[in-house]
């Protein structure tokens, strides 16, 4: 065996380690400000795209104010599955989503789309941002660069952001090669975005505690005695910036 998808993964995480590192340190500020001010934090993602949501939320270790926006026709448990990528192309469906979610001024907006081509997420970005929502992309630049848009406004994603965190992966997202095949295989866009996003969450609690905050509002594990008392006390002083059932 060997072992060509690893090496590309460590290859792309020194990558962003160096030339992402600013614009996700301004990630951390503007997460900082946003926990601070008590306003809310958002995550969206079609298809795989929404896999990071997942991850964002209701985490041992992660952010409690991380708001996931669902939509079921973009879920992997829909039937038949080819249903998501006719609905992430469906002009109009994003800004259907958006409806149901109350944005206020100054709230951050993430959204993970590695083409950054298709409605869905363009629209999500453009309802919030009307809003006054800060918009936080997390895409493939030299992918989208080489795609066109599939909406109306011949835009990709990383146009309507105000920080946008380039993943580095391959045109396509695969990586690997196999002699004898066109496609490659493997793709990293996961596993990198959930690196960037979980570098940003960590950075995001140390920096809140340099600035004096005793207990940032960081899940404890429901499985270590004593965790649900705690996610309790701090969900009742961050419960106006958490938009998901917590009982």
């Amino acid at each position: 065996m060997n072992f060509d998808y690893i090496d590309r993964v460590f290859q792309l995480i020194k990558v962003i380690q160096i030339k992402e590192k600013e614009n996700m340190e301004k990630c951390v500020e503007l997460l900082t400000k946003a926990i601070l001010d008590k306003k809310s934090i958002y995550t969206f993602g079609a298809s795989h795209a929404g896999i990071l949501s997942e991850e964002m939320y209701y985490r041992a270790g992660g952010l409690m104010m991380m708001n996931p926006i669902f939509g079921r026709e973009i879920m992997l448990d829909t039937s038949p599955i080819t249903i998501t990528s006719k609905m992430e192309r469906c002009v109009g469906y994003g800004t259907i989503l958006a409806s149901k979610v109350h944005f206020k001024k100054d709230d951050v907006l993430i959204i993970h789309s590695v083409s950054g081509r298709n409605p869905v997420s363009i629209e999500m970005a453009i309802a919030a941002k009307e809003k006054g929502v800060k918009i936080i992309g997390l895409t493939n630049l030299a992918y989208s660069k080489s795609v066109s848009s599939r909406h109306p406004s011949g835009k990709n994603l990383y146009e309507f952001c105000d920080i946008v965190l380039d993943n580095h992966g391959d045109i396509g997202d695969a990586c690997v090669s196999v002699e004898g095949l066109d496609q490659k295989v493997a793709p990293t866009s996961t596993v990198i975005g959930a690196t960037i996003l979980n570098s940003i969450v960590a950075a995001t609690a140390q920096n809140l505690v340099k600035k004096g905050m005793r207990r940032p509002p960081i899940f404890y594990s429901a499985n270590i005695d004593g965790g649900d008392e705690l996610n309790e006390k701090l969900y009742e002083e961050y419960k106006d910036s958490i938009h998901y059932d917590f009982i």
